[in-house]
């Protein structure tokens, strides 16, 4: 246990976050998607897990994590199949999360599900939770920290 660090955070998530630089993206994933597969693929080359819901892994890694102000999908959700502007209940869990921890609204972006696997292949890394409802799937591109203010 470290102080002001959520326990969710394990040693192996906490490496890949910290390893991480400005334009990475992670990859939050659900019990249903192909994350052992698809992790082999990503920088790190191997899944890390965090047994929790989609919003409480979100909140943790939101809570150390700084989101990409660059770019318009630094948040991003896989959109429902036939569905794509439907928000499910796991969805808007995470964007609430989202918005606590920039505190301000931060939309999330929709992606299609198949370009969705394939920004998740490019990603450092995949995290897969104990999230089981379907479309629990985020993808968060990291930002940078200023530096401190004399």
């Amino acid at each position: 246990m470290l102080k002001g660090i959520n326990p969710l955070l394990n040693a192996d998530v906490l490496f890949a976050l910290r390893a991480m630089g400005h334009g990475d993206d992670l990859v939050i994933a659900d019990t249903n998607f192909p994350s052992d597969s698809i992790a082999r693929q990503t920088r790190l080359g191997r899944l890390l897990r965090i047994d929790a819901t989609a919003a409480e892994v979100a909140a943790a890694i939101l809570s150390v994590y700084p989101l990409d102000t660059f770019v318009d999908d630094a948040a991003a959700r896989m959109e429902v199949v036939g569905a794509p502007d439907e928000i499910l209940p796991v969805q808007a869990e995470v964007q609430k999360v989202v918005d606590e921890a920039e505190g301000r609204s931060w939309p999330m972006v929709g992606v299609e599900r198949y370009a969705f696997y394939e920004r998740a292949k490019k990603a450092y890394c995949v995290i897969q939770t104990g999230e089981r409802r379907f479309y629990g799937c985020f993808a968060f591109r990291k930002g940078v920290i200023p530096p401190d203010q004399d």
